[in-house]
């Protein structure tokens, strides 16, 4: 009998996912194509003569026990955490034993044995990272989230603070209803005054809209049930809870203050699983563009693939399909042709990219209180009058990230829309304007630069807007197809962290493996906060 495959399009943490979960427990077999040169997607990690940029940054924190058990049992933590190393959350305690993989929850048999090939390498690790965040506003910092504490009080002024408060009172008392958009959203939890000082600035730089043209259900996503009264209680609770939190799985992702991070930055951990996949048998064919899905009456049969390099096709037939390309692509490469209502929803959804200027700079002009380099792994740029929208301090997300520990190696993050005046710019240009906009602020002099790269990301954020309203049409009509999974954060045009997007992949996995029909249970991930309680499910 002729094995059954899958083909999975996208080699990101979706994609690797589906392919490991694959091999683990079924007998499928996985043929992943990337139309990069490498994999990662998003995720992946650059290496510029040696220094490491993240692009848009990887906390390695999840709600979901079975993700956090994922990936120590493809990277085991640190020697430094060796033995016993108890995490807490949500009301619950979990001891990883540091030399050896935990099982997954809920699983029997055990489809994540201790199968881990790179322990015996330093270099394929997790670190213990501690988590700051900042807003940089008026040449001051914040705390982000913003806490109600006295260093806030002193930057803003008495006088701001008392607006403030009666704002949010106002805003408590008197919520908008119905919230219909983002800016509704911000004001329904912190009121208009902090919202126009903290919110309005940078929210519309990611975007390039209006917040009021972006619906509500960004923020219940990304930001869910933060506001200022939960911001004062983590301050309070903060004082009498112990050290030693690397997932507090209760806590609002906003303020989480521990997490996981590879030593060698986010790429690390997906080079890692491709190896795996590769050894378990799995392929992955890069330089490969999926081309058109060939699909007969409820299924998709096959997936071409054209060779970037050569312009070869090659068609795989295909029993399951696994999509994390951008809906939009996805759709204009079904053959025949989808409906044109369906088509006209598809092509009226758009994206926000994505750029990081990696800047290495011999130091920084803002200093931490002994006058050494500052501990922030992210600085939100409050400042209208820059582009720059958030700066990532690498050597702080893992000193192993800059070649040479005695320079600041920074990426200066910037939204755009591919084709715009931002995105046509040269990389000689944009380096420039990094530079300067970095002394404009007073971050860094211009006499302190070293080198610099640019790293471009296309349709790094599914938006909100444009025909988005309409987007379930184009769900009932690509559930209509019994083997065709889109999963990930552009295959399913949602605004998913990694964490999300890996459990996307493993719910598709787990409905293969149940015989389960329905794409319910995948569509709702990440949809409700409670969601992992709400199902019984651990992730």
């Amino acid at each position: 009998m002729t094995k059954k495959q899958a083909v999975i399009i996208g080699a990101g943490p979706a994609g690797l996912t589906a392919a490991y979960e694959l091999l683990k427990r079924t007998d499928i077999h996985p043929i992943v194509i990337e139309q990069d040169g490498e994999v990662g997607g998003i995720s992946r990690t650059v290496n510029f003569k040696g220094n490491r940029i993240d692009i848009g940054g990887h906390r390695f924190f999840s709600r979901s026990e079975r993700v956090m058990n994922w990936w120590l049992n493809i990277l085991p933590l640190e020697e430094s955490a060796s033995g016993s190393f108890a995490i807490h959350y949500q009301n619950k305690q979990k001891t990883i034993i540091a030399e050896e993989s935990d099982p997954t929850p809920n699983s029997d048999p055990n489809p994540y044995p201790n199968s881990n090939s790179h322990s015996d390498s330093t270099d394929r690790v997790m670190l213990v990272r501690k988590r700051k965040s900042r807003i940089y506003f008026q040449r001051k910092f914040f705390d982000y989230p913003v806490r109600l504490n006295l260093r806030t009080v002193r930057n803003l002024g008495l006088a701001r603070m008392v607006r403030i408060g009666f704002s949010y009172l106002k805003s408590a008392f008197l919520p908008i209803r119905p919230e219909t958009n983002l800016e509704e959203f911000f004001i329904n939890r912190f009121g208009r005054e902090l919202y126009e000082t903290f919110f309005h600035s940078y929210t519309e730089k990611v975007w390039g809209v209006p917040c009021r043209e972006i619906t509500a259900e960004w923020g219940a996503q990304r930001i869910k049930g933060l506001s200022i009264g939960k911001a004062l209680l983590h301050t309070v609770t903060k004082l009498f809870r112990g050290k030693g939190n690397i997932a507090q799985k209760g806590t609002e992702t906003s303020l989480i203050e521990q997490f996981l991070y590879p030593r060698l930055g986010p790429g690390q951990m997906w080079e890692a699983v491709a190896d795996k996949v590769r050894e378990m048998g799995g392929e992955i064919l890069t330089g490969y563009r999926a081309s058109r899905l060939l699909t007969e009456g409820k299924g998709i049969r096959a997936v071409a693939a054209v060779s970037q390099l050569s312009g070869v096709v090659r068609e795989i037939k295909a029993d399951y399909v696994f999509s994390t390309m951008p809906v939009r692509d996805l759709m204009r490469a079904m053959e025949p042709p989808v409906p044109e209502p369906i088509n006209d929803v598809s092509e009226g959804l758009q994206y926000r990219d994505f750029l990081t200027v990696g800047l290495l700079l011999k130091n920084m002009q803002v200093k931490d209180k002994k006058g050494g380099l500052i501990s922030d792994n992210w600085i939100y740029i409050q400042d209208p009058g820059v582009s720059l929208g958030r700066i990532q301090v690498f050597n702080n997300w893992s000193p192993f990230m800059v070649r040479n520990p005695e320079y600041v190696w920074l990426g200066l993050e910037y939204f755009c829309n591919e084709g715009d005046a931002l995105w046509r710019m040269t990389d000689d240009e944009l380096i420039r304007l990094g530079r300067e906009e970095l002394t404009k602020v007073g971050m860094a002099s211009g006499d302190a630069f070293v080198d610099g790269v640019v790293v471009r990301m296309p349709k790094a954020y599914p938006a909100y807007f444009g025909t988005y309203g309409e987007f379930g049409r184009i769900r009932e009509y690509l559930d209509s197809f019994e083997n065709l999974f889109p999963i990930g954060r552009n295959g399913m045009h949602r605004y998913n962290n990694q964490d999300h997007s890996m459990l996307t992949a493993m719910t598709a996995v787990d409905n293969i493996v149940e015989g389960r029909k329905d794409r319910e249970n995948i569509w709702a991930v990440n949809t409700e906060e409670d969601y992992h309680e709400r199902t019984g499910r651990e992730g």
